[in-house]
């Protein structure tokens, strides 16, 4: 192989094989103990009470018979318990640094006044158990000033629209502007006046809940002034330092613990108003609390992903060539910002005039935030669709048009190492992609269709800073410290394999801690799909510097140990690091009746060096039915005309089951480009991103007909065919 397509890789010890999950024994036999395990001595319970209006002000609240109640502990509302909770107002997404300590507008707490969707918190009670804290709720009184609200978008930005928000309904920046986020290169005039044909269509998705499996929980107990907090989060690490900072206390006298979980998809990242409530609550009570979600309130309290409204202007030659291209787009951010509101997709293509902007807007809905691969499904969604629709209309095969427009490797623009037309062109064989492909959309005779589409992708998988210690005893055995938790993907199995493989000792003889600030290393947190790449790599460097002790000291004797730690913060020297990846979907649709069946998917991944084959086609598996999932069947609707949301939860939101699971065809094109623990690149988030864009191009290569608003529901099939 080239250098630019990466180095062939040689067999390794452990690194490399099928290997089951070392905590799986505890999991299936219900021995792992989950934050809604906890139990502690004294430890009281508590619910939250929370807005059934989209848009009000809180005029008085009334707090005295629920405090009255026998067995009420603590009762706490904006008046006397409101936190700013910082992770849940981060304006244009500027979470784990500095940033946060300039947004002086638009923050957030843990109770507000106003309440801006329904599902807010307005207060929580701690009692002796459940149903004690229940009853409490019933007897807080609320007077509420309902104010007008607005659920739609764009007609958030119209000038008449009620403001959210006093600066208005679109979100401010880490600046504190009202200003949408800009990109621009070269000229649009230029550019669409080089253009044979120009296109225009408009594209709109979906809010999708992030729909993990384990309802929120957190427990919290103060031992004079620190602070334990048990809860599911993806970065123990970034969790505590945001408690810390949101209490006002210092970042050592907080312990996150979090041991095991159960999924997190972005919706665990950081901290949450659910740990400062608890943390709150257990201080006012004397006594540790443990605050749990409904999974209605688990849907409406905690974010999903922002839904957008997305308009492209493209302009291309008649060989194909894109010449210019100009986007326009929406997301809907909910009341709060709790992230970017970014549409990725652009950036994919090599076209020298460029001009894109999104508006992160407010709206009285439920919040949007993280959801894996945060703004790139939505993205590739509507920029993917575009393309596909000018390949049909130039009568251009799809695979061919993305293989000549795709960005390439240039002298501006380096990568470690570039395998994302080997991707295509493997999928494509792998598809047979010829023969499942309609030249003519809707041309199978008979009401049920067949139809074939792709999308392509390359997703970030730079190197970073992070932790690990290693500890070796007289007994020959090795102890793992690291800070991760297992949000889905193997993490601790990870590590413990990477250990293992460096220190040519079996998997067997490493134990691995994590999950505990008071016991690991910082990590980088699981988000962003950085584990493996940062914490693994640290690992390794750690296994190094105990292999060297160990040369020049042997093995310690009695009760001596050996420990090292590293905290390396490479970089790639400039040039990009990406994992890279395909996919092809073939789609049935029943034209009478609007039913779409997926017949065949497959998914092909560059992502460097595969650690463990077996979690990771599992964690594309996982990911394309996701994306199969919000092309197909989800979404959060609501009444216009009250602004109640009407399906929270998963029968309501449809969500995907393995009834109607699809079969995934997973191969992995392995290389090493140098960099990272052994070559491994991203995994995690790369295979959602693909679903939504390649299903609706198969739905609409099968039906003749451009499906532009996801999910692709049987009416929007049957409306199209009117």
């Amino acid at each position: 192989m080239s250098e630019q397509t990466g180095t062939p890789l040689s067999a390794l010890a452990t690194v490399g094989h099928a290997t089951p999950r070392i905590d799986a024994l505890e999991r299936v036999t219900g021995r792992a103990t989950y934050t809604a395990d906890v139990v502690l001595p004294g430890m009281l319970f508590a619910r939250a009470l929370r807005s059934p209006h989209p848009h009000a002000r809180i005029r008085r609240i009334d707090t005295a018979r629920a405090e009255a109640l026998p067995g009420v502990r603590a009762v706490i509302t904006h008046e006397n318990g409101a936190v700013w909770w910082g992770a849940g107002s981060i304006a244009g997404g500027g979470q784990y640094n500095d940033e946060l300590k300039q947004i002086t507008k638009q923050r957030r707490y843990t109770f507000n006044n106003p309440v801006r969707f329904v599902g807010e918190p307005v207060a929580a009670v701690a009692a002796v158990n459940r149903h004690v804290a229940e009853e409490a709720l019933r007897l807080i009184t609320v007077d509420y000033e309902v104010l007008p609200f607005v659920i739609d978008p764009e007609e958030a930005l119209e000038p008449s629209a009620v403001k959210i928000w006093p600066e208005g309904n679109l979100a401010l920046n880490t600046r504190n502007e009202a200003q949408p986020n800009a990109v621009r290169r070269g000229s649009l005039d230029e550019g669409f006046g080089a253009a044979d044909e120009v296109f225009e269509n408009r594209f709109t998705t979906a809010f999708v809940h992030n729909a993990q499996m384990e309802p929120r929980a957190s427990v919290a107990h103060w031992e004079g002034d620190k602070l334990t907090v048990y809860t599911p989060t993806g970065g123990i690490s970034n969790c505590r330092h945001d408690i810390a900072r949101d209490l006002g206390i210092a970042d050592e006298n907080v312990r996150v613990v979090c041991q095991y979980m159960g999924g997190n998809f972005g919706n665990k990242n950081q901290n949450q108003d659910a740990d400062l409530i608890a943390a709150t609550l257990a201080r006012k009570a004397g006594a540790p609390v443990r605050l749990e979600l409904s999974r209605k309130e688990d849907w409406l309290g905690m974010h999903g992903r922002w839904h957008t409204i997305q308009r492209y202007k493209v302009g291309v030659k008649k060989d194909g060539t894109i010449t210019a291209i100009q986007s326009r787009a929406i997301s809907g951010m909910g009341g709060y910002r709790k992230n970017s509101g970014g549409v990725s997709g652009l950036e994919l293509y090599e076209c020298p005039n460029v001009e894109s902007t999104t508006y992160p807007v407010y709206t009285n809905r439920t919040s949007s935030g993280n959801n894996r691969g945060p703004s790139d499904p939505q993205g590739f969604f509507g920029i993917e669709s575009m393309m596909d629709e000018i390949a049909h209309k130039l009568k251009m095969d799809p695979v061919e048009f993305a293989l000549k427009n795709m960005r390439k490797p240039s002298a501006q623009l380096q990568y470690t190492n570039y395998s994302l037309d080997e991707c295509i062109r493997r999928g494509a064989e792998l598809f047979d992609w010829k023969r499942r492909w309609r030249p003519t959309p809707g041309s199978d005779v008979g009401p049920v269709k067949r139809g074939a589409g792709m999308s392509f992708m390359a997703f970030r998988a730079g190197l970073g800073r992070s932790s690990a210690m290693l500890r070796i005893d007289a007994r020959r055995r090795y102890t793992l410290f690291v800070g991760v938790t297992d949000v889905g993907g193997g993490a601790k199995t990870t590590m413990g394999m990477i250990a293992a493989e460096e220190l040519g000792v079996p998997l067997s003889q490493v134990d691995v801690v994590s999950g505990d600030t008071d016991r690991c290393p910082y990590s980088v947190g699981e988000s962003g799909s950085r584990t493996t790449i940062m914490t693994g790599y640290a690992v390794v460097e750690a296994a190094r510097d105990l292999k060297r002790q160990i040369a020049e000291h042997g093995i310690p004797a009695g009760n001596d140990v050996l420990t090292a730690s590293a905290t390396p913060n490479p970089n790639s020297g400039g040039k990009v690091r990406s994992c890279f990846g395909a996919h092809f979907v073939e789609a049935e649709v029943d034209t009478e009746l609007g039913a779409v069946r997926i017949t065949k998917y497959v998914a092909v991944h560059e992502s460097g060096r595969i650690m463990n084959p077996l979690t990771a086609r599992d964690q594309i598996r996982g990911a394309a039915l996701q994306g199969i999932g919000q092309a197909l069947r989800e979404d959060l609707l609501y009444d216009r005309r009250n602004g109640q949301p009407l399906n929270a939860g998963y029968y309501g939101a449809r969500h995907m089951t393995h009834l109607g699971a699809a079969d995934i065809e997973v191969t992995f094109i392995e290389v090493d480009d140098g960099f990272g623990p052994y070559g491994a690149k991203t995994i995690g988030e790369s295979g959602i991103i693909l679903g939504p864009a390649a299903v609706a191009n198969a739905v609409s290569n099968a039906i003749g007909r451009r499906i532009t608003d996801i999910p692709i529901a049987r009416d929007r099939i049957m409306g199209a065919l009117a």
